[in-house]
This record gives C-alpha cells, structure tokens and sequence, in this order.
C-alpha cells in the first residue's frame, strides 16, 4: 500500500513539473532586443519589395536578418537553407521560378539567395504564392514531413511566433527601421 502511495505520489510530481515547466516557457517565450544595423537590414528588405510578414520570417529565423550563419545551416540536399528566410532546397526547387524543376543535389544553387536580397525575396513570395500561407509554413518548418502533416503543434507554434513578431512590426512604425529585433523561442518541447 505504501509503494503505491509512493507511486501516485510521484506520478503527480512529475505531472506539476512538467505544468510548471510549460507555464514558466510560456510566460518567458518572446520578447525584444536591441541589434546594431537591424533598421538597416529591415529598409533594405522593404527597398527590396518585402513586408512586415518577410521581415518577421527573417527575424525569427536570424538574430541580424542576414545570412551569416553556416553555409546551407548545415544540412544538404532538400534539406539545405538558404537567404534571410532560411528557405530550405526542397521548397525552393518545387515553388521558386528561380529553381523550379532542378534536383536535390543542386542544391548549391540556393546559395544565390545569400547575397542577392531581391531574389530572396522573390523566392518567398514565389513559395508562398505556389502552396498557399498556411501550407507553406508547414513546408518552411518540417519540410516534405510539414508538407504531409501541415497541422501540427511545431507548425503551428512556428506560425504563430511569425505572426506575432508581424504583430509586433507593425504596433508601431518605428519598428518597420529600427534596430528592434523581436524574437519567440520556437524550440519543440
């Protein structure tokens, strides 16, 4: 009888632990900061035919909106990511003018969006126009499983951290040229 006192007992501490842990994400999951030269990067974006959706991509997925991180984030083939966007290949290759029809192991080609903003831009509108908002966000986040599955709780969470920095962007004017950088943690739990 004791055992299962004991049991139930620690069944319950574990499921409190695991409340208090959601709670305490949820409470400390997003927020601001200052980025030297963001404002910059955001007019350049806007100069470059991007909106507030574009930029909150961009600055979820970077801490400058560049693409200084590592060369395809580390990844290869469908799974590589290129430009401020962090697109990957397999998305790009499928919806993007600029790459439509070409394979997995060209995937090198997405390293033109690295350091040409414009075309990056185009390759996202591109995408999102070919899938649709909702469906490219699955594709964007998990890839061709995302594309299979578009409704789960990483997609979703994804998703709606975008639209909340979007939210954010466009509360005051001066976020769309300053150096605010806006941020959701998005890690799955």
């Amino acid at each position: 009888m004791h055992f299962a006192t004991l049991f139930l007992g620690l069944i319950a501490t574990t499921a409190l632990a695991a409340r208090l842990e959601v709670q305490e994400r949820a409470a400390g999951d997003r927020g601001s900061y200052t980025v030297s030269g963001l404002g910059t990067r955001k007019k350049a974006v806007t100069s470059a035919s991007g909106n507030t959706l574009d930029m909150a991509v961009a600055m979820l997925e970077t801490d400058n909106m560049k693409t200084t991180y590592a060369y395809g984030d580390n990844k290869s083939g469908d799974s590589a990511n290129f430009g401020i966007f962090k697109q990957n290949w397999g998305l790009l290759r499928v919806c993007s003018s600029k790459f439509k029809g070409q394979s997995a192991s060209q995937y090198n080609n997405g390293a033109a969006l690295n350091s040409d903003l414009a075309a990056d831009i185009k390759a996202l509108h591109d995408c999102q126009s070919y899938y649709g908002i909702n469906k490219w966000f699955a594709g964007h986040r998990n890839g061709a499983s995302g594309l299979s599955n578009p409704n789960t709780a990483d997609i979703n969470t994804y998703k709606n951290a975008v639209y909340w920095i979007q939210t954010q962007i466009n509360s005051n004017s001066k976020y769309k040229t300053d150096d605010t950088r806006f941020w959701v943690d998005v890690t799955p739990i």
